[in-house]
């Protein structure tokens, strides 16, 4: 993935003033959008969406303009084709595990699904060890359900981009680790490339080929990142996260 941004957003809200300006480029699969609560990775991701709109700036994914405001050019975020997987997974509460994976599918569900839709479904249940509770609700599922559930959702709509918001952040240490390997095996199978945002060193470490760090809205690193040298993130990432 050759991914390129120059963006910038001012938020007013409750009386304060945030400035984002953001630029970056990446050309590897794994991108993580690291830093502290309040940094503007999220808002990062939403526009990388085009869930919000930028007040200026460009986003070029290999070769393909998304976005560029001097010319006008706002590809809408369905035309995007982004999977996301939202940090409270954000599933529909009263569809069942099969029906929110299967939604993805259709732009026109709960239509019958072609015979080649369910078995993708199913095959998607199965990857994500979720056939046991495909008839359950969201409301009765485990943290580590739900984030199965939102993550093979995201995959169902075939994206060609996969961004993800702390998906990590709601969950024990021991669930944390075997969601990442989960999420990096998929990751590889479906040729996926993501970018992840998180504040949590091991996420970082484990998940990226590329680190941009942002802190009150700017980037202060930029780098490429061999995961086999985070094995130990610096200790000064640690202190301050």
């Amino acid at each position: 993935m050759r991914l390129d941004v120059d963006i910038a957003k001012r938020v007013v809200a409750q009386g304060r003033v945030f400035d984002l300006a953001v630029a970056f480029r990446a050309d590897t699969d794994r991108l993580v959008l690291f830093g502290p609560s309040g940094a503007g990775k999220s808002l990062t991701l939403q526009m990388l969406a085009g869930l919000v709109r930028p007040d200026r700036g460009s986003i070029v994914i290999d070769g393909e303009t998304w976005l560029d405001t001097a010319r006008r050019i706002d590809l809408p975020a369905r035309a995007r084709h982004i999977g996301y997987v939202f940090q409270d997974y954000a599933l529909f509460p009263h569809r069942t595990v099969r029906e929110n994976v299967a939604a993805a599918r259709s732009r026109w569900y709960p239509r019958r699904l072609t015979p080649a839709e369910d078995r993708e479904t199913d095959e998607l249940l199965a990857l994500f060890a979720l056939e046991d509770v495909h008839e359950s609700y969201p409301g009765q599922l485990s943290g580590g359900q739900r984030q199965r559930t939102a993550l093979a959702r995201a995959l169902a709509a075939q994206p060609r981009l996969l961004l993800l918001d702390e998906p990590f952040s709601s969950l024990d240490s021991t669930l944390r680790l075997r969601l990442r390997t989960g999420l990096l095996e998929a990751q590889r199978r479906f040729a996926l490339p993501m970018v992840l945002i998180t504040h949590d060193p091991d996420d970082l470490a484990q998940c990226a080929e590329s680190v941009v760090e942002l802190r009150d809205g700017h980037v202060v690193t930029h780098a490429a990142a061999d995961v086999t040298t985070l094995a130990d993130p610096p200790a000064r990432l640690r202190a301050a996260y």
